[in-house]
């Protein structure tokens, strides 16, 4: 399966319940195959305050391990990073990447 990482170019924010969570003009665009694609935003451009490290893990045989975070106590898991990503996906390694149907929306800008 072809993975490409490339910078996303353009402002992505990731909003729930009226909040921005997310705001990077450095996201990483990773696309997968034929899924959608994937932005993966610096920690430093994410309100880390708001997320709850879960003990959730799940494994990418392309990718490596993945870690979760909770948004508050309310949405489970709905953030995931590769830590420790495999060689060829050090582009995304300690990012944060956002599920789509757990928060109300992710835009990408201008």
């Amino acid at each position: 399966m072809a993975i490409t990482t490339q910078q996303a170019g353009k402002r992505v924010k990731v909003t729930l319940k009226g909040e921005v969570i997310a705001d990077s003009r450095n996201a990483i665009a990773l696309k997968e195959g034929s899924y959608p694609v994937v932005y993966y935003f610096p920690r430093e451009d994410v309100k880390m305050d708001r997320l709850v490290r879960t003990e959730h893990t799940t494994h990418c045989p392309f990718k490596g391990d993945a870690s979760y975070y909770s948004i508050g106590r309310e949405i489970k898991d709905a953030v995931w990073s590769y830590e420790t990503p495999k060689d060829d996906m050090q582009a995304i390694k300690g990012l944060l990447a956002f599920y789509p149907n757990k928060v109300d929306a992710i835009e990408v800008g201008e």
